[in-house]
């Protein structure tokens, strides 16, 4: 038997291969121009290849020993890729299709996030960097955030957080600390109204000794701190100091009323007698304005001036 080489060079092979040939259709090549296609169905198909080529690339531009030279060449034909692909999605817009636009990718960054990286190269805000292209010397630090700078707060900033519950003004409003406290407030009044009820009793029962001049009895209790004694002794305390403070205030008020003059006030007579030289005073000085006009019209008369 011969061979498939040999087979394939023979008339016959030869000859049907190139009437398949003649029936195909001449390879049609994608218009340089979106605008140049008016058929939408065209214009989609464009739009697939483009897609495949972009997929053909993304997927070799992965590859991070292929060196920084190539590996850039790629990222640019992905971009420029894209770029058609963009023309292309508006005319089948224009032709009436569907918009791709609205579910295009967004650029992420090494984690995932999705990122806006300014160009450093001038070629516009829509250039991005894929795969391997990411980690290159002078593209990896767009991606990484700055350093967070914390500001110094000034004192403004600190009394503005400042409020009621910062000075504890609001520790009431929660109820917890109203539960603790009823506890011992309770409690404390019980002890305080216990140790009254206590000394009134005791109050009496001194009063009552006193009064019977049981002398002997009211002695008892000198030793305990509580005692009938040791009660009399403060009652009679309370009093004495009760009558100081009248006496110092009856004193504060006598010196309040004490009024002290530095100058000395002139009485009924004296004002009488300052009042009558004013007056004399006064008569004086018109008679002797009197006089003196009288004087001067006679002298005008003596020298016969009319004016």
């Amino acid at each position: 038997m011969a061979r498939n080489e040999e087979k394939a060079q023979s008339m016959l092979n030869r000859f049907i291969t190139m009437k398949s040939e003649e029936k195909k259709k001449p390879k049609e090549r994608r218009p340089f121009l979106a605008s140049e296609c008016r058929d939408l169905s065209d214009a989609d198909k464009w739009r697939q290849q483009i897609m495949r080529e972009i997929g053909r690339k993304v997927a070799e531009i992965q590859n991070e020993g292929l060196g920084e030279h190539r590996l850039r060449d790629l990222n640019d034909e992905i971009n420029k890729l894209i770029r058609e692909k963009v023309h292309w999605e508006k005319r089948i817009v224009e032709l009436g299709g569907k918009n791709f636009s609205k579910y295009s990718a967004k650029m992420t960054d090494l984690d995932g996030n999705i990122v806006d990286v300014p160009n450093p190269s001038g070629r516009g805000p829509g250039y991005r960097y894929f795969g391997a292209a990411k980690k290159l010397p002078g593209v990896k630090e767009l991606f990484e955030k700055p350093p967070e700078l914390r500001k110094r707060r000034s004192r403004y900033d600190i009394y503005k957080r400042i409020d009621a519950s910062y000075y504890g003004y609001r520790d009431d409003e929660d109820g917890v600390l109203e539960k603790v406290e009823r506890g011992a407030e309770e409690r404390m009044r019980a002890e305080s109204v216990a140790e009254w009820v206590r000394l009134e009793e005791i109050k009496k029962e001194a009063r009552k000794m006193v009064k019977s001049g049981d002398v002997a009895n009211v002695g008892r209790g000198v030793e305990g701190e509580g005692g009938v004694a040791g009660i009399l002794f403060e009652e009679e305390e309370d009093v004495v100091m009760e009558e100081r403070r009248e006496r110092e205030r009856e004193i504060e008020e006598e010196k309040e009323k004490e009024f002290v003059v530095h100058v000395p006030l002139p009485d009924e007579k004296e004002i009488e007698k300052m009042v009558l030289e004013k007056k004399k005073r006064e008569l004086l000085s018109k008679y002797a304005s009197e006089e003196l006009l009288e004087e001067e019209r006679e002298a005008k008369a003596m020298l016969n001036i009319h004016r």
